[in-house]
């Protein structure tokens, strides 16, 4: 398993996750590579990875343009390929195992219109976004769906529009960031995911100001976004299932029946999480 990140805490748990399944089964050998963020090492961990010729490689890709020509490598070896949540340029991959992110950036805008409605009595308010790692599908697609629902209310303004590259730390330096730029004023915070919706919470709380907006994260892992808003600190997280128990299902059959030709996607469903009622 070629793993972009695994400092990101969804990373860690798709890693949990993945080695809970495979550990039942003494026949099968799991070997974790972690990119570290950082697409050339990523790279030359798959290289590393097709010498050794493994039965199946499940790649989650740092990036989609430069993982594409490795990925096309494997495939080229032979060796089955599952590309997990994040899409490259080109279809080089057996199957593809994904959740909508335009559907939950569309979720997520929805979200925030109901939101500002409510609040102030029609859809306008302003909104700060922290959006992922620049060029990644997710990033590009929770904020494009968003912008598809949110483009319709003119009355809504992105005051503030910053890349936290998925963590914690970094979605609260940019949140500091925007909330030094506007002392007062701050309706919503749409992070592409939990962690950086968190750093973000975590800014404005230490500066008073967490009372005067909503934050809205992407992720809902059970221990994290879920926890949060189950404890107030986030008023929304969308669910991004972790597909690694789909890419174990799909790379069973396929070591198999090496002739099997699954689908060439495979979509997980999203949801959103709210907090119970009172």
């Amino acid at each position: 398993f070629s793993q972009c990140n695994n400092a990101e805490p969804y990373r860690a748990a798709q890693n949990g996750l993945l080695k809970e399944l495979l550990d039942k089964d003494p026949e099968v050998k799991l070997a974790v590579y972690d990119g570290q963020a950082d697409a050339a090492k990523q790279i030359s961990q798959i290289e590393n990875a097709i010498r050794q010729k493994p039965d199946l490689l499940i790649v989650a890709p740092l990036q989609r343009d430069a993982l594409t020509k490795v990925m096309g490598e494997a495939m080229a070896a032979g060796i089955p390929t599952i590309c997990l949540e994040r899409d490259i340029i080109e279809p080089n991959y057996t199957t593809y195992i994904r959740c909508d992110n335009r559907k939950i950036g569309q979720m997520a805008g929805q979200y925030i219109v109901d939101y500002l409605t409510k609040k102030n009595g029609s859809p306008k308010g302003t909104l700060v976004e922290l959006q992922g790692m620049k060029a990644v599908e997710g990033a590009m697609n929770r904020h494009a769906g968003a912008h598809d629902v949110l483009g319709k209310h003119p009355g809504i303004k992105v005051i503030h529009d910053a890349t936290g590259n998925w963590m914690q730390d970094q979605g609260m330096d940019r949140m500091v960031e925007a909330l030094n730029a506007h002392p007062v004023g701050i309706d919503v915070v749409y992070g592409h995911n939990d962690p950086m919706a968190y750093g973000a919470y975590l800014a404005a709380k230490e500066k008073g100001r967490e009372k005067e907006m909503v934050f809205v994260g992407v992720d809902g892992l059970a221990h994290e976004g879920a926890k949060y808003v189950a404890e107030g600190v986030l008023g929304a997280t969308f669910e991004y299932p972790l597909c690694v128990d789909k890419a174990v299902e799909i790379g069973r059959k396929i070591i198999k029946d090496p002739t099997l030709t699954p689908e060439k996607t495979y979509l997980m469903e999203s949801r959103i999480i709210l907090p119970l009622p009172e």
